[in-house]
C-alpha cells in the first residue's frame, strides 16, 4: 500500500489506501472546525475566507486563514522535499515513514494537549493540523501519480460528476471511468464518516483523539516500512 508507486498499483491498493487515510484526513478536519471554527484541510474554503476577510477589514483574521493555507503548502513542501531525496537513495520504504512521521507529530501534538494544563492555542493548533493535512496529501497524490488525493473533496466531487456521465455513455468510456467513479466515490465516503467520528470521539475523549489518530497511522506505516526494508 505504502510501497508501490504509480502504474505498479493496483486498484485495490489504491482503494485501501484512500478509503484509511481520507477517513484520518476527515476525522482532524472535523476536529479542526470544532477547536477553532476552522476545516484545516478545505484550502478553497481558506482562501476565501482570507479574501472576504481581508475585504472587510478585518486583517489580521484574514492572515490567520491565509496562514492555513501557507502550512498546508508548507506540509506538501517537505513530504516532497524527503520523498523525492529518498527516491534518490533508492528507498523504497520512504513513502511508509512519511507517513510514520504524520502520525509522530499527531502523538507529540496529543502527548502536548494531554498533558498540558492550560487550553491549547486554537492558532498553532490548526496551523499543524493543516501541515499534517498538506503532508498527508502529498504523500497520496505522489505515491498515486495524482489517482488518490485525500483532502481534495471538491475535485473529487467534481470527479464524481463527470466519471457518472461516463459511465452511462459506451462501454469503453464506461470501463475507463468505473475504477476512478470507486476510488473517488470511496474516498468522499471516507472523508465523511472519518469527520463524523472524528468529532464525536473528540467529543468523548477529547484530546485522546490525536493519539487514537496516530497509533491507526503507525499501524499502517510501520509494517509497510519493514516490509519495504526487508526486501
Amino acid at each position: 500500500m505504502l510501497i508501490k508507486v504509480g502504474d505498479d498499483r493496483t486498484t485495490k491498493i489504491d482503494l485501501v489506501l484512500a478509503g484509511l487515510l481520507s477517513s484520518i484526513a476527515g476525522a482532524l478536519n472535523a476536529v479542526g472546525f470544532l477547536i477553532a471554527g476552522t476545516f484545516t484541510a478545505n484550502m478553497t474554503g481558506n482562501i476565501s475566507a482570507f479574501a472576504d476577510n481581508f475585504a472587510g477589514g478585518a486583517v489580521v483574521m484574514s492572515l490567520s486563514f491565509l496562514g492555513l493555507v501557507a502550512a498546508f503548502i508548507f506540509g506538501a513542501n517537505i513530504a516532497a522535499l524527503v520523498i523525492r531525496a529518498g527516491k534518490k537513495r533508492n528507498l523504497q520504504s520512504i513513502y511508509a515513514l512519511a507517513i510514520t512521521v504524520e502520525a509522530f507529530i499527531l502523538l507529540l501534538l496529543g502527548t502536548v494537549l494531554l498533558l498540558s494544563f492550560a487550553s491549547p492555542n486554537e492558532t498553532i493548533l490548526v496551523i499543524i493540523l493543516s501541515f499534517i493535512m498538506g503532508l498527508q496529501n502529498a504523500v497520496t497524490t505522489m505515491i498515486s501519480r495524482a489517482r488518490v488525493r485525500t483532502t481534495h473533496v471538491s475535485g473529487m466531487a467534481t470527479d464524481i460528476g463527470i466519471e457518472l456521465v461516463a459511465i452511462a455513455d459506451e462501454a469503453k468510456l464506461r470501463q475507463d471511468a468505473m475504477p476512478n467513479l470507486k476510488l473517488h466515490s470511496l474516498t468522499l465516503a471516507s472523508f465523511t464518516i472519518g469527520g463524523v467520528c472524528g468529532a464525536v470521539l473528540f467529543q468523548l475523549v477529547g484530546s485522546w483523539l490525536f493519539v487514537i489518530a496516530a497509533s491507526v497511522l503507525l499501524l499502517i506505516a510501520v509494517p509497510e516500512a519493514l516490509r519495504a526494508h526487508r526486501s
